[in-house]
């Protein structure tokens, strides 16, 4: 007799997937962060009644910004060439400096833990300190002009000039730098012979974004001395001469636009010939590559390198800067007496700024700190529902007509050029002193990001995830929200706090022109002379920095 096997009953899995408690947490985070961005656009008083208000003041002040009164064109062309010398030398003394901390902060080119922790805690103090706070320590050891601009802007810089060079660095193929070890090269020699060459495109590539983002900074630092477009700016507005510092403002503008237009055409240059096909495109393409082949061939036996195109416009390209490097020091006027002298008083200055104190203002310096805390959330908030419509319609793989998306991607590139401090400066104009004009200019430029960011991340979707889910005859509304959206909403989370980061910082500099925020504070302990003051404030905003940038860190990791 066969034995009888008993049947069981098969078990029913779940149908509610249990959450991971790391997901329950950065869920409650960033529920915790919209309820304190609603709350503090409350209590900001930030609403459509106010603002309708307001549209008597902006009536006003068209008025009187028109006819806009523009300096002759050898006095602008020569404000606009202090501007571009200024933060062309800050630019690249950046990425001067950024190379020994990079090569001491990848794990790929230093085997020492210490030295790797050293510079990265470098690098994230100088993306932590805001630069208007260097160019106030650099006016004190240097005096007015525009070495502590090229100081403070480069110095600032290499917080996320030497970031983006280690993070390279450490996505780089490590096989030329194993082969280069096995023929018997040296730790400098391995490192020299092979990193320079492949991270060339990337060293360019971040160079000239941070360009566009040190152009924007100069126009803030001319309220605190420094030279440039900025400074006459801030010298117009004083006297409420509207029609020259808004003439002004405009040109500003244009120079936001055209250099982020030129600068990213150039980085796609550079960072998109690794995705281009293999094969040529075009004849002119194929005629051109035989010609390069048959150069080749006819230099097989040849050791040093032929002078090819790429060769002549890589050296054509270092000429250039070359000239533009001396032409720069000579249009800013450069010291070196005053160079030296500021050096050796270097201790003296620095004994000013210690030990920090509060001057006996700390309880309104830590109302202040919230009033900037309250400003970054409500403007993070307020960016967000504006920039999240916009960067979806922007995004090609979501909306197929491409008249729409492109649409949509011109209003980015508008919004984007637009320098959060002249919004600010309309805003204070129409709505008057206060958090309310730095919310709302902080907000309008983070609809330009967050809503490029946004359609970046979509675009970067798994494609074949969605064609599966066409194919089971989902609509495009459920393609959307069951596969686009939710590969995306990781990334949208990571920039959410990555924007919250940015407006913080940007709120601790906005209150330079009456927008709120503690830089008033720290602009009036400056004037006074209270430097331990400025120090004790300083530490303030960078212990809030860092408190936000860990919390963004545990979120990319959380959602990931």
């Amino acid at each position: 007799m066969a034995p009888v096997l008993e049947q069981t009953r098969p078990i029913r899995p779940s149908s509610r997937p249990t959450l991971a408690p790391r997901n329950v947490i950065a869920t409650g985070v960033v529920l915790t962060l919209v309820i304190a961005g609603l709350w503090s656009v409350q209590d900001l008083g930030i609403n459509i009644a106010a603002i309708a208000q307001s549209a008597d003041n902006a009536v006003e002040f068209v008025a009187r910004m028109f006819p806009l009164d523009f300096p002759s064109a050898t006095e602008l062309l020569s404000m606009v060439a202090e501007t571009l010398a200024i933060v062309f030398l800050a630019t690249s003394l950046s990425v001067v400096l950024s190379i020994p901390v990079v090569v001491a902060a990848a794990q790929a080119t230093s085997r020492n833990r210490i030295s790797r922790g050293a510079a990265r805690t470098l690098i994230v103090l100088a993306r932590a300190i805001p630069d208007l706070v260097l160019a106030i320590f650099f006016l004190r050891v240097f005096g007015l002009g525009a070495t502590a601009g090229i100081l403070a802007m480069a110095l600032h810089s290499v917080g996320m000039v030497g970031k983006l060079y280690a993070d390279a660095i450490e996505d780089l193929h490590d096989g030329p730098r194993e082969a280069a070890e096995v023929a018997g090269a040296s730790r400098r020699q391995q490192i020299v012979a092979t990193i320079p060459q492949a991270l060339l495109p990337q060293i360019i590539a971040t160079a000239l974004h941070r360009f566009d983002i040190n152009l924007r900074t100069s126009v803030l630092l001319g309220y605190v001395g420094v030279g440039g477009i900025g400074l006459a700016i801030s010298e117009s507005l004083r006297v409420l001469d509207y029609q020259r510092g808004m003439a002004l403002a405009l040109v500003v503008l244009a120079l936001c636009i055209i250099t982020e237009l030129i600068s990213g055409t150039i980085r796609q240059a550079l960072l998109g010939n690794s995705s281009q096909a293999k094969r040529p495109s075009t004849w002119v393409d194929r005629l051109w590559q035989r010609t390069r082949s048959t150069e080749a061939s006819k230099d097989l036996q040849r050791i040093s390198p032929p002078w090819s195109i790429d060769r002549l416009r890589r050296f054509l390209a270092a000429a250039v800067i070359l000239v533009m490097l001396i032409a720069s020091v000579a249009k800013v006027d450069l010291s070196p007496r005053a160079l030296w002298e500021g050096l050796i008083s270097l201790p003296e200055t620095l004994a000013l700024f210690f030990p920090p104190s509060d001057g006996g203002i700390g309880r309104s310096v830590f109302e202040q700190l919230l009033l900037t805390l309250q400003i970054s959330l409500a403007a993070t908030v307020l960016g967000a529902i504006v920039a999240l419509p916009i960067g979806i319609l922007a995004a090609r793989n979501v909306v197929s007509n491409r008249a729409i998306s492109g649409f949509f991607r011109l209003i980015i590139v508008g919004v984007r050029g637009i320098p959060e401090l002249i919004l600010a400066i309309i805003f204070v104009v129409v709505t008057g002193l206060g958090s309310v004009a730095g919310t709302l200019a902080l907000a309008l430029g983070a609809v330009g990001l967050l809503s490029k960011l946004i359609a970046d991340s979509l675009e970067e979707t798994d494609v074949r995830v969605q064609e599966a889910t066409r194919a089971t005859g989902a609509t495009e509304v459920q393609i959307f929200f069951s596969t686009t959206l939710r590969q995306a909403l990781p990334s949208f989370f990571a920039h959410v706090f990555y924007l919250l980061d940015t407006n913080f910082r940007a709120a601790t500099l906005l209150g330079v022109i009456g927008a709120g925020g503690i830089c008033f504070q720290l602009l009036n302990a400056a004037r006074v002379n209270q430097f331990d003051v400025v120090t004790y404030i300083v530490g303030l905003i960078l212990v809030v920095v860092l408190a936000i940038e860990a919390l963004a860190m545990w979120m990319r990791n959380a959602v990931r």
